[in-house]
């Protein structure tokens, strides 16, 4: 048995002064303050002083990292960006697609599903659980389609011969590819045929989330209606927000049956629509992502977003002069969130570890509480990444 100590611990429920951390076989057993439990000898104690250890960070929208994108078929591309996200925090994540030919897109989704069976079959013979467990690297938990079910007119550097119209029978190959990986659907409500895949997708525990949309705001009320519970880069490839037109901007962040992730990095939006949202959706509501691409962590150059070629130069990635995704991780975001929008660190957090978790309906990630799986993020008070822990082992180096 584990044993971690800390100055500070965050749960669900609050911070836990002088933690106890009871860490076996990748699970957390126990949650306590050394103050009323004491530390047993059989335990083996790892203390980390005057930081706080908090849950391991999701991200539901990633491309990519250090040099490689999720869409492409080198072996080594998934493990190369789970090793690098996880430095910066992220225990787990879902692999986001971007539109493509659709034999590309096929391709993808398989080789996507085969990795996440894989880490599957990893933790089963850990752990004997198949729930995903894996030391060293970040676990990807289901896959993002983002794309192509999105509108000509906010599809942003989605090239518009890679559109689809969204057809039941489309979505059907994708899923088969797939084999029923598919976790998170972008879709834009106004097209023809859209508020019947968001049913479909819902029924099938898919988080349909609201984006590239030029919808105005009853079209976007009857996808929520519908089952779309989320919304993807908010304000980013958008309807714009009018006071006499609220569009799908009004309608995400009005509406309280709906989460809203965004793109913190302050190239995308700027700080003060950063906290205009956070304000709007509050701590439960309010989701953090990276919308990542290969060139993060990597010096400026030229990268792949899927079949794009991207320009990678200080902060900004574009293409043809269009942001292209971003190079932000998410250790990064939770620390501009806290300053943008005023908020305190343990907010901040929870804007990358509970709330995506909950929009990914992923139980046992996001949180720190016992029988969740010991994935948690050593901080100093200012929210840097000192140590990251997967399945209770130490995957920093």
């Amino acid at each position: 048995m584990l044993a971690f100590t800390a100055a500070r611990l965050l749960t669900t429920h609050g911070v836990i002064e002088r933690p106890l951390l009871l860490v076996e076989q990748g699970r957390t057993v126990e949650i306590s303050s050394r103050d009323s439990q004491p530390l047993s000898a059989a335990s083996t104690r790892i203390d980390f002083g005057d930081a706080l250890i908090a849950p391991g960070y999701v991200d539901l929208h990633i491309h990519g990292g250090f040099g490689h994108d999720v869409m492409g078929d080198a072996p080594e591309t998934l493990p190369t960006i789970e090793r690098f996200i996880a430095r910066h925090g992220v225990t787990s994540y879902f692999p986001t697609t971007v539109s493509a030919p659709v034999d590309d897109i096929l391709r993808a989704l398989e080789r996507l599903a085969d990795a996440i069976e894989k880490c599957e079959e990893d933790c089963e013979k850990t752990s004997g659980n198949k729930r995903p467990v894996r030391t060293g690297r970040a676990a990807p938990l289901g896959i993002h389609l983002e794309g192509p079910f999105i509108s000509h007119a906010r599809c942003g550097v989605h090239r518009p011969e890679n559109l689809l119209p969204p057809r039941l029978e489309t979505f059907e190959r994708f899923w088969e590819a797939a084999r029923g990986r598919i976790r998170i659907l972008t879709i834009a409500p106004e097209l023809e045929g859209a508020i019947e895949l968001i049913k479909t997708a819902a029924a099938r525990a898919v988080c349909v989330s609201l984006g590239h949309s030029d919808a105005d705001f009853p079209t976007a009320e009857r996808a929520i209606a519908a089952g779309a519970r989320h919304a993807t880069h908010t304000f980013n490839a958008m309807r714009p927000l009018r006071h006499r037109d609220p569009g799908i901007v009004g309608a995400v962040l009005t509406d309280a049956r709906v989460s809203a992730d965004f793109i913190a990095d302050g190239v995308h939006l700027d700080p003060s629509i950063i906290k205009l949202i956070a304000d709007t959706k509050g701590p439960e509501q309010t989701v953090l992502i990276t919308d990542a691409i290969a060139g993060t962590g990597m010096p400026d150059g030229r990268y792949r977003l899927g079949t794009l070629d991207v320009d990678v130069k200080g902060n900004l990635a574009t293409s043809n002069g269009r942001l292209a995704g971003s190079v932000l991780t998410m250790d990064q975001a939770v620390r501009n969130l806290a300053r943008f929008a005023e908020w305190d660190l343990q907010h901040a957090v929870a804007a990358a570890t509970r709330n995506p978790a909950r929009v990914a309906r992923s139980t046992y990630k996001g949180v720190l509480a016992e029988g969740a799986d010991a994935d948690f993020v050593v901080l100093d008070n200012d929210g840097n990444v000192l140590r990251t822990f997967i399945g209770g082992v130490d995957c920093s180096a």
